[in-house]
């Protein structure tokens, strides 16, 4: 069968805490005082905070567009009152490439993620949290781009620095563990990851106690680590530990247990208990609606992972509007050249070719190829699965002249992603 990429998309927590967006404090809390201003320019940087305030608002639900047109009002204003050599300026990059991040606008993000940091370095002494703050964005950045090789070193930047500023039993060292573990896990180095993994729940356990939604986050954490090995006797519990002390701590409706209810659901679907399964993927599913709108990233997350477990079970007729729910949504929140977008392009082809709609499926696993070389770059692990998917497609028509180039050219690169140890081959 062709490999579903169902995890491409929100499946899990995030093990990258990147501080989310700035919300801004006094410049004088930092380091910096703001320029004398007159009344006029004073209004338009009341104006700006406002707009930040706001960006924030609509980033956490999930509101991107909105967001990024607020966000470009605000950095030119605060350059223009302000000054380019502001630590507001870098705050407000920060957030505007978090936002291109979140939408897979990676060759945008990147520049303005540089500026942010290299603007924080200029204006707070090289050992401030900030400077740790913006490597560790920066390196999930490079994460989210499968470049392992060039976000590892930043991720150890930041933890060290970290240490150093706060010592070995702080929070934000916790969340650096954690971060270095979820990079090693993306890589499948599992014996690395795991400890780290381990030493963040720990420390989050004695810095605040066992209940409290971080070690909650910790447990999910250390859950899909065994459940990406395949140890599910050892996900499953503390899976259901994560998902117990959400409800506790953040009541019923809180999305966090909707993601739990998704995380566990991912694990029963995997071991094949599809009965178990499917009333916590609607239950997630549900849960998001109510809580996030019927508009938001987690949603189409939903539908996706709802969508693959009908796939699972041959029940097509009942994936295939989920599948295109999923598509449609993403295109709209967040544009149509992203890594998501990709994902749902290659699902529903997918399912088309389990159907033997070969015809349907081929343009569709063209096009997931081909945003996929755009965004992600030719050496990726997501652009040798879509090669693969498509030489399997062909060689199921007894293509078998077009099918071998394309088996080949994902060999090749799934050694070479090999050698870097920056990929886990996919079950097929």
């Amino acid at each position: 069968m062709t490999n579903l990429q169902a995890r491409s998309a929100i499946k899990f927590t995030a093990w990258f805490v990147t501080f989310g967006l700035w919300v801004f404090m006094p410049s004088s809390t930092i380091g910096q005082s703001t320029p004398p201003t007159s009344n006029v320019q004073s209004a338009e940087l009341a104006e700006a905070e406002q707009l930040n305030e706001q960006v924030v608002q609509l980033y956490n639900q999930g509101k991107y567009n909105e967001a990024i047109l607020l966000a470009e009002r605000a950095l030119a204003i605060f350059k223009k009152v302000l000054g380019n050599e502001h630590l507001h300026v870098a705050a407000m990059l920060n957030n505007l490439a978090s936002l291109y991040d979140s939408q897979g606008r990676y060759s945008e993000a990147e520049p303005l993620y540089r500026q942010a940091l290299e603007l924080f370095k200029r204006l707070l002494d090289e050992k401030h949290p900030e400077i740790a703050t913006s490597l560790n964005n920066l390196a999930s950045l490079y994460q989210n781009q499968g470049r392992y090789t060039e976000a590892e070193p930043l991720f150890r930047q930041a933890l060290e620095l970290r240490k150093r500023l706060f010592g070995e039993e702080h929070l934000d060292v916790a969340t650096s563990i954690n971060n270095l573990a979820g990079l090693y896990e993306k890589q499948g180095r599992y014996s690395e990851a795991e400890p780290l993994f381990r030493q963040a729940l720990e420390l989050r356990k004695r810095l605040l106690g066992e209940e409290h939604p971080d070690v909650a986050t910790s447990l999910n954490n250390l859950a899909l680590l065994y459940n990406s090995q395949g140890r599910y006797k050892e996900a499953e519990p503390l899976y259901r530990q994560a998902l117990e002390l959400r409800k506790r701590l953040l009541g019923e409706e809180h999305p966090d247990v909707a993601t739990s209810l998704n995380n566990l659901a991912l694990l029963y679907k995997e071991q094949g208990r599809y009965t178990e399964a499917e009333p916590l993927f609607r239950q997630a599913l549900e849960l998001r609606k109510r809580l996030l709108g019927e508009e938001h990233p987690d949603v189409t997350t939903s539908l996706n992972n709802l969508a693959v477990l009908y796939e699972s079970q041959g029940r097509y007729t009942e994936a295939e509007p989920l599948f295109r729910q999923a598509l449609e949504l993403k295109k709209r929140l967040l544009g149509e050249e992203h890594p998501d977008v990709a994902t749902s392009l290659n699902n529903l082809a997918a399912l088309y070719e389990d159907q033997g709609n070969y015809t349907e499926a081929e343009p569709l696993y063209r096009q997931a190829l081909e945003l996929r070389k755009r965004l992600l770059g030719k050496e990726h692990p997501d652009v040798a699965t879509s090669l693969n998917n498509l030489a399997g497609l062909y060689k199921e028509q007894g293509r078998y002249s077009e099918a071998e180039p394309l088996y080949r050219q994902a060999l090749e690169l799934w050694k070479r992603l090999l050698r870097k140890n920056i990929l886990i081959l996919p079950l097929l």
